[in-house]
């Protein structure tokens, strides 16, 4: 199954709670951070949320 690279481009201050919520789970707490999560609806929702303040990047 394919994979995602998400990596925290700009910070979370100033932003919604939710969305910082959502940063969190995503495992990203500082700008730089990367994860690499499964390539799923659900993570595909929670990247759109903070889409302005992610990258990602497919990962095979």
């Amino acid at each position: 199954m394919a994979q995602l690279k998400v990596q925290q481009k700009k910070s979370s201050i100033g932003c919604k709670q939710n969305q910082r919520d959502t940063l969190r789970s995503l495992g990203l707490k500082r700008i730089g951070d990367v994860v690499v999560k499964e390539d799923r609806p659900e993570i595909r929702g929670m990247v759109q949320t903070v889409r302005h303040l992610v990258t990602v990047e497919e990962v095979k």
